[in-house]
């Protein structure tokens, strides 16, 4: 675990300093909006999506250059997420990464042209990249649009508004988080395997793989919002329960959530065992989602 703490913070610092050479100067004009664009992506995160990115494109011999580019990228889309989920329009939150949120520190106009920007930048970023082949980033950005949009985390999001205050079935609330959640981390997965050498077959398993990841990333997430502080998680604990928005714990309790956290680990190592591959890293960030406590 030595090993891999270590190799985890290496690529939480590369991802750090991509990010600041990719986002613009906040010397430069618009300079409030670059600064808030910088506020809101740098100086904190777990960076999962980066680190997701990063290994899968070790495990198939990618260059970590090559998969810097891709994993900044959907950081970027990330971070643009969070600074929309924020807003008074959608979840109202004051607290992100244990300081406030983009509307607070800015206002809310200047909020959501961060998210636009950061939006954008991600992939003008991926467009111009050097390499991969220009017919394999194509790919990549259809498959960052597609995580992204209405059939990803925007329709997930889209989902998890209309149904607060409802009462849905497991396998409503699994399709929710496949998109609000899932589609995001599956594309950080699926993008660092673009950098190297991919194939169907590969590209298939480790689709499997991200499925399974993501769910379980979600679970533990809610897990976290009932069970954390406000202090340890960074953001507002409980918001969930008190905004009555439907999640696994609220659905199935505490201990079968935890029961079901449990067996999406399971599956996911499973799956990396198919894949037929040195899957070591994306084997210990799996148990690190899973025993996470933020």
């Amino acid at each position: 675990m030595s090993d891999f703490a270590a190799w985890m913070a290496m690529i939480q610092r590369r991802t750090e300093v991509a990010l600041e050479h990719c986002l613009p100067p906040a010397t430069i004009a618009p300079a409030r909006l670059h600064a808030a664009m910088r506020y809101s992506a740098l100086g904190g995160g777990k960076r999962m999506r980066p680190l997701l990115c990063h290994a899968a494109g070790e495990a198939l011999g990618a260059d970590p250059q090559q998969v810097d580019v891709a994993a900044c990228a959907v950081e970027l889309v990330h971070a643009y997420s969070l600074v929309h989920d924020d807003l008074p329009c959608m979840d109202d939150d004051v607290l992100r990464r244990g300081r406030p949120t983009c509307h607070v520190e800015y206002d809310e106009a200047t909020a959501l042209l961060v998210g636009d920007a950061l939006q954008t930048l991600a992939f003008q970023i991926l467009a111009e990249a050097p390499a991969p082949p220009c017919e394999r980033r194509v790919s990549m950005l259809a498959l960052l649009a597609q995580a992204a949009g209405s059939r990803g985390m925007a329709g997930g999001q889209a989902i998890d508004l209309a149904a607060v205050g409802m009462a849905l079935s497991l396998e409503e609330l699994e399709f929710m988080h496949i998109h609000k959640t899932g589609a995001l981390i599956r594309a950080a997965v699926l993008l660092g395997a673009h950098c190297g050498d991919a194939d169907d077959a590969r590209l298939e398993a480790l689709g499997h793989y991200a499925n399974r990841a993501g769910l379980l990333f979600q679970v533990v997430d809610d897990i976290l919002d009932a069970e954390g502080s406000t202090v340890t998680l960074g953001k507002t604990a409980g918001k969930d329960a008190a905004q009555d928005k439907p999640t696994y714990v609220s659905m199935l309790g505490l201990a079968r959530a935890k029961e079901l956290a449990a067996r999406l680990r399971v599956e996911a190592h499973a799956a990396l065992a198919a894949c037929r591959i040195d899957t070591a890293r994306l084997a210990a960030l799996t148990d690190y989602i899973a025993d996470r406590r933020f």
